[in-house]
């Protein structure tokens, strides 16, 4: 390993444990150490970078980042850099999982996260509203988000999602799309490996079918499912951590009940005061699921790793295939107008899951006060979520 590539490391570890505040503040710390202060890559090759990881699904600060890797060191690089930036925050998420199955007063603890909670719910209304105001500019957008947030509250299922993700990009695409405006050829297909394709849905597929014919009350089964579960949902997500809280509440809470509100929303918080990349959480929900199960600690580190691996591989996949056909892949008009039925649809995904965690609040009004004052908070502050999130800690330990 060369000198370059090991002070790149060095880098890449600092980062990860001072990037707080998700991929708007990532790409802004990753613009001023790794291209104005280290001059990595460019500032133009870093916003293609960003571009890209928007334009495919998965967490787009960690594809960003492995963007830049693959460009400074290649594919060893790139896969070394994803592990020190993931590990970390995934490591703690793990431990909190089972940390949290083994209070033995969980009254107590549930009384002093009371006010965490509905700050975590403000925290996810926020991210609902920036989602909205930024990609419901048209007609078209609006109804494709209204119509998914009714389809998704009337269906309840988890596979109404990538049906309805798939259904956004054809209806944008078709409308955006100029007919005027012919299709670039490009080499892209004509580079594209067919068995890669077919063992990329190929898994999807195979851990599916498992996770259907395995018994589904088995203990043992729940991995199978688990990953099943997270490869698709990394498939599935568009725009980062920002939607993927809201749809595994809907999956994982709203349909399958491996979780309750309450363990949702206590992970969800505790992660937003942690650096590293929002997927992180998914250790946390594994382990969370496996001990709810009966699986014990070890099923509970089973179930974290499951999770890591299953909601970051296809992201990671897509970016060091991709990558090396941007310049081409960016040219097809089409793909960038699919973008915003897909985003729009994720708007409707994300105002789903904001009325399903509203609900268990009842007629509790201070539940309402405090998610409203957190979302005044993160729109007209500079307040960050993780000290709202302190400050709601501190309160259930004083009151």
């Amino acid at each position: 390993m060369t000198k370059k590539e090991l002070i790149f490391l060095r880098d890449v570890t600092l980062y990860t444990f001072t990037a707080f505040g998700g991929p708007q503040a990532h790409i802004a710390v990753l613009l001023r150490e790794f291209v104005e202060k280290r001059r990595y890559i460019t500032e133009e090759e870093l916003m293609e970078l960003n571009a890209l990881a928007q334009l495919l699904p998965g967490p787009s600060s960690t594809q960003t980042l492995v963007g830049i890797a693959w460009k400074v060191g290649g594919l060893r690089l790139a896969i070394i850099t994803f592990l020190i930036w993931v590990l970390p925050s995934a490591t703690i998420m793990c431990l909190a999982a089972i940390s949290y199955g083994m209070f033995a007063n969980k009254a107590q603890f549930t009384e002093i996260l009371r006010f965490v909670q509905p700050i975590a719910v403000g925290i996810v209304a926020y991210a609902t509203y920036i989602f909205a105001d930024r990609f419901l500019k048209t007609r078209v957008s609006t109804m494709l988000a209204i119509g998914s947030l009714i389809a998704t509250l009337i269906l309840q299922n988890a596979y109404a999602f990538p049906l309805l993700i798939l259904l956004g990009g054809i209806i944008s695409s078709a409308m955006e799309t100029q007919p005027q405006e012919n299709e670039l050829r490009v080499k892209l297909f004509s580079n594209v490996n067919p068995n890669k394709v077919t063992y990329f849905i190929g898994i999807l597929l195979l851990f599916a079918a498992l996770g259907a014919v395995v018994n589904q009350t088995s203990v043992f089964s729940l991995p199978i499912r688990l990953f099943e579960n997270f490869y698709r949902n990394g498939i599935l997500i568009f725009g980062g951590g920002q939607v993927l809280v809201p749809l595994m509440y809907t999956e994982f809470v709203g349909v399958k009940h491996y979780l309750t509100s309450s363990e949702f929303l206590s992970g969800y918080a505790l992660q937003q005061i942690l650096p590293g990349p929002t997927f992180s959480f998914t250790s946390f929900l594994g382990g969370i699921t496996m001990g709810n199960k009966g699986g014990g600690v070890i099923g509970q580190v089973f179930g974290s790793v499951v999770a890591v691996i299953g909601i970051n591989s296809p992201g990671l996949i897509l970016i060091l295939f991709i990558v090396p056909f941007w310049n081409d892949l960016k040219k097809i008009t089409r793909i960038k107008n699919s973008l915003s039925g897909i985003n729009a649809v994720a708007v409707g995904f994300m105002a789903t899951a904001l009325i399903l965690l509203v609900r268990p609040f009842g007629l509790n009004w201070m539940a309402y006060l405090i998610m409203g004052a957190t979302f005044v908070l993160l729109n007209f502050t500079k307040i960050k979520a993780p000290f709202i999130i302190i400050i709601g800690i501190a309160l259930g330990l004083v009151f």
